[in-house]
C-alpha cells in the first residue's frame, strides 16, 4: 500500500478535509503525489502570468487560494508528464472513489463535467477541486 511522503502530506494538509479524505483513500490503491494545495498570492499570480499560462485565475479568485484550499493538484506517481493517458486513467479512478465517498469534485480535464474531455480549451490534468 502506498502512502504520501512529507511534501505531499504537507500540501494535502492545506486542503479541505474532503480532499484530505478523498486522496487518503486514493493513495491506498493508486500511488500519487500531491504537488499543490493552498497557494499564496505570489505563487497564484506567477502561475497565471506564466508562459504557457498554468492558471486561468488571479489571486484571490482561485480555489487554491482559499484556506483551507478547495483544490489540490495531484499526479500519478511516478509522474511522467508525457504520459497523458495515465493522467486520464488516474482522474477516472479519483472520480470513481469520490463518487463512492459522496464527495462532489470537478477535474481540470473536464471543467464542464460533461464527461467529454475533447471539448476543453484549457486542460489542467493534475487539478481536482470541490465541485
Amino acid at each position: 500500500m502506498a502512502a504520501f511522503g512529507k511534501k505531499s502530506r504537507a500540501h494535502l494538509d492545506t486542503c479541505d478535509e474532503r480532499l484530505q479524505r478523498l486522496f487518503g483513500e486514493v493513495v491506498k490503491r493508486f500511488d500519487c503525489s500531491v504537488i499543490d494545495g493552498h497557494r499564496g498570492e505570489e505563487r497564484q499570480n506567477a502561475l497565471y502570468n506564466a508562459e504557457p499560462q498554468r492558471s486561468k485565475v488571479q489571486w484571490p479568485n482561485g480555489k487554491h487560494n482559499k484556506q483551507p484550499s478547495l483544490a489540490a493538484d495531484v499526479v500519478p506517481y511516478p509522474v511522467n508528464w508525457n504520459d497523458i493517458e495515465q493522467f486520464y486513467y488516474f482522474a477516472g479512478y479519483v472520480k470513481g472513489v469520490a463518487s463512492q465517498m459522496g464527495i462532489s469534485i470537478r477535474w481540470g480535464g473536464d471543467w464542464d463535467q460533461d464527461n467529454e474531455v475533447g471539448d476543453e480549451g484549457f486542460k489542467d490534468l493534475p487539478h481536482f477541486e470541490i465541485g
